[in-house]
């Protein structure tokens, strides 16, 4: 009897110390984060454009895109996904595959690419000492998609950004490439120009525009220009326990339109919605 009684006494602090242990895992991880994030910019992240920023959140985004022929095809994910940050000024994505459903005869809908990004932070002063920002990422895809909802070849895009912030008004800009690994002659390869101008009202709202370019280099769009001016919204953010400084855990929500400017277009009109879980 006093065996089994050593026995559970046993098991339980044993239990009690793996417990102790995830929770000051996870504690260390949240104190490292908000240090982090401490030493850069609290600007809101843009509907569309990547940002120079670094950003620990579970997002999701919903689009609705009508093209020329006035079909419509909804993309539920957006390419988005779970973004973590490790600490030594770095970001790590991982873009689970969207789901691509198409209203137009002769299309199939299923699932898009599966898409990697790591992202350094360079230079970085919050609002206090500077504000600004400057950032290098790297991201990947495999072509995981189903029918002809994602690319035939993998592809890496490297991105230079950056950001400056004057007051409650701040400017973001991103410049980068895709690169297809095999078969370059027929995708071709992109240069893509992004850039974000916001204004904070309140703390929470953050209305933008973002000019969204694409300029093609090889493939069937071979010296063409596609773009985008994206007016829209974002609300940032709303904190489950807002009277703990500590505490991480927020929502974030907005939408947005993609109008095209360019002869080139895939699509008219884009509606973006978005919705982000920060922690």
């Amino acid at each position: 009897m006093s065996k089994t009684i050593a026995t559970l006494v046993l098991l339980a602090a044993s239990a009690g110390t793996t417990l102790f242990a995830q929770d000051n895992f996870f504690s260390q991880w949240e104190k490292r984060t908000s240090r982090t994030q401490s030493r850069q910019p609290s600007w809101s992240v843009p509907l569309v454009s990547p940002y120079p920023m670094l950003i620990q959140v579970l997002r999701a985004d919903f689009t609705r895109q009508v093209t020329p022929a006035l079909t419509d095809t909804w993309n539920y994910g957006g390419s988005r996904g779970l973004n973590l940050i490790p600490g030594f000024n770095s970001e790590f994505d991982f873009y689970y595959p969207p789901y691509i459903q198409h209203n137009a005869k002769g299309a199939k809908d299923g699932f898009g690419d599966v898409g990697f990004l790591y992202k350094y932070r360079i230079l970085s002063a919050n609002e206090k000492n500077g504000n600004y920002m400057l950032s290098a990422q790297l991201t990947a895809t495999i072509p995981t998609g189903s029918y002809s909802n994602g690319s035939t070849d993998a592809s890496v895009s490297p991105t230079l950004l950056a950001g400056k912030g004057f007051g409650h008004f701040d400017v973001i800009s991103c410049v980068g490439g895709t690169f297809p690994t095999l078969d370059t002659a027929k995708l071709g390869r992109s240069v893509a120009w992004n850039t974000t101008a916001q204004y904070r009202i309140h703390k929470i709202f953050w209305p933008e525009i973002e000019d969204n370019a694409t300029f093609f280099y090889g493939g069937k769009n071979d010296g063409k220009i596609q773009n985008f001016v994206t007016p829209g919204i974002t609300f940032s953010k709303f904190k489950f326990h807002p009277s703990s400084e500590t505490s991480r855990l927020a929502i974030a929500f907005g939408g947005g339109e993609q109008i095209a400017t360019s002869t080139l277009h895939t699509y008219n009109h884009n509606l973006v919605l978005t919705a982000r879980l920060l922690f």
